[in-house]
């Protein structure tokens, strides 16, 4: 595919990458170091997911990006004890019901960007290691969606129609089927009361298309990346997610 001057292209990430982490150094003194919330390292090497993903965006991604929301979260949690001791995927759940509105967009966006970029980081996995569906999530596949290729074209559209910043995403439902939708900027399917199908599942894939995900590499060109990000799917740990829902 043709893609613009590397050079640029390195050169301007960088210093989108640093604009992400200037953040890091307002996090104040927390009471305990325990209580705060670190950045979770990768499974595997930054450049392990090329050709596919390439390791200057990997880097970009996890340190810059990912160290920021945290940054953010942890700055916004100091200063409210009751959330901070709340596993950050109850407090998700729960956001319509925190009365600060500031508070509550501070923690919706950087600890939805948290709780994404951990799940989606889990979700990758080197092309060589990426494997292939349980047997029973297979099934579940085939009966949602009529077959796996039907499911992974219904699953590229909703990532490649996502308007802007967001997120597809694979659900298990409470009652035993797979659904696919999409959330818009940070927003994840815990966050029930604000996104729509919140409550009706539990997710099993997501697939970050904020341009920091793929820029630096597919630059618009989103369905390229999208198809390329099927190579790298970790099979295994959403085979495991599935299962867990059953």
């Amino acid at each position: 595919m043709g893609v613009m001057n590397p050079e640029l292209n390195r050169r301007t990430f960088v210093k989108l990458g640093a604009l992400a982490a200037v953040s890091t150094a307002l996090v104040p003194g927390r009471s305990a170091a325990a209580e705060a919330i670190v950045l979770p390292t990768l499974p595997y090497a930054k450049d392990a997911l090329e050709p596919h993903i390439d390791a200057l965006t990997m880097e970009i991604h996890h340190d810059k990006h990912h160290a920021a929301y945290i940054a953010k979260l942890n700055e916004a949690l100091a200063k409210n004890e009751s959330l901070a001791a709340k596993p950050l995927v109850e407090t998700l759940a729960v956001l319509p019901g925190i009365s600060d509105e500031a508070l509550r967009t501070t923690v919706r966006n950087n600890g939805g960007g948290h709780w994404n970029h951990s799940f989606f980081w889990e979700t990758l996995s080197p092309a060589d290691k990426s494997g292939k569906p349980s047997e029973e999530f297979s099934k579940a596949i085939e009966k949602s969606f009529g077959s796996f290729e039907a499911f992974k074209t219904a699953f590229g559209e909703a990532a490649t129609k996502r308007f802007g910043s967001g997120w597809a995403w694979l659900i298990a439902t409470k009652d035993g089927k797979l659904k696919i939708v999409s959330t818009p900027n940070q927003d994840n399917p815990h966050m029930k009361g604000i996104v729509p199908d919140a409550d009706l599942g539990t997710p099993i894939l997501g697939l970050d298309v904020w341009e920091h995900a793929y820029y630096l590499h597919y630059q618009n060109k989103r369905p390229d990346y999208i198809a390329a990000w099927w190579n790298v799917v970790n099979w295994s740990k959403a085979s495991e997610r599935f299962k867990k829902t059953a």
